[in-house]
């Protein structure tokens, strides 16, 4: 399950993106378009100009902007930056593997298989997600609804 943090990474990313190349957005325009905490969007918006996803301006007129373009940033790179490993169990992931401490044999688990193949189809579809790509999900089901 994607953390609080994470989803509100996605919303103020899903943001930016839409205004991409348009210059800088306060924080405050993010925080109440997006209904998430000012304080609490500081601190993600901080960690993903760290990653390089974002960046910032100074003074007026200043803002965060993407540093990368809506094509270049993938769902994975933001939900292993905010949460961590995206396997349900540690024994099946790619970054954070650790051995589950009530498996006897790895080699013959079934309940490991079964989460390798979940594993790789959620890296399939995340790898696909974009902020482009969500977008135009996001606009296609606009225009359904």
């Amino acid at each position: 399950m994607l953390s609080k943090k994470c989803k509100y990474a996605i919303h103020a990313l899903l943001y930016l993106a839409e205004r991409y190349q348009k210059g800088p957005v306060h924080i405050q325009e993010i925080s109440e378009e997006q209904r998430i905490p000012k304080k609490f969007l500081e601190a993600i918006l901080l960690e993903l100009r760290n990653a390089k996803i974002l960046h910032s301006k100074k003074g007026k007129g200043g803002g965060y902007y993407l540093y990368k373009s809506p094509e270049e940033v993938n769902m994975i790179d933001v939900i292993r930056l905010l949460d961590g490993a995206i396997a349900m169990l540690p024994c099946v992931s790619l970054h954070y593997y650790e051995p589950c401490d009530e498996c006897k044999n790895e080699a013959s688990c079934g309940i490991r298989d079964t989460f390798i193949q979940v594993r790789d189809k959620t890296l399939s579809i995340l790898e696909k997600s974009t902020l482009a790509e969500m977008l135009k999900r996001q606009h296609q089901l606009n225009v359904i609804s």
